[in-house]
């Protein structure tokens, strides 16, 4: 197997785990929205059973496994989906950009970073890396 397929695939197991995650949140409610650093005012949104937590977060975990999708499609394990290419540049952006600016962006704006905020963007950051190693190594394929 060509190695950039190797990393899309990884890409997509992550993006993959991450959407899944998302979902469990949802199930696991406010304790689970206080431990993955969703912050209070959801924990305690999703307590008071309002509809903003649940809807945020499969709002994200919609576009996490649908950007594990354009990372199978482009390693070729499922069909080609609209705009292959500029999607999967935009999503290693997205997720490099992630992992780089949010700390700095974060401390910029209140002066401090929280552990999660350290944590997630070193996680954004693997990923985006992974998916730029298939993205680039894939180029003239994709």
């Amino acid at each position: 197997m060509e190695s950039y397929k190797i990393w899309l695939i990884a890409g997509a197991v992550l993006s993959g785990i991450a959407g899944l995650l998302h979902l469990a949140i949802i199930l696991g409610g406010a304790p689970w929205y206080r431990f993955f650093g969703a912050g209070e005012g959801m924990a305690r949104a999703a307590e008071a059973g309002q509809w903003y937590p649940t809807v945020v977060t499969l709002g994200i975990a919609g576009v996490l496994l649908a950007w594990a999708a354009y990372a199978l499609a482009g390693a070729g394990v499922i069909a080609l989906l609209p705009l292959l290419k500029p999607a999967l540049v935009a999503i290693t952006a997205v997720y490099l950009l992630r992992g780089i600016l949010f700390v700095p962006a974060l401390m910029m704006k209140t002066g401090s970073a929280t552990p999660f905020a350290l944590w997630s963007s070193l996680i954004c950051l693997g990923f985006g890396l992974v998916h730029l190693l298939g993205v680039a190594q894939g180029w003239q394929r994709l």
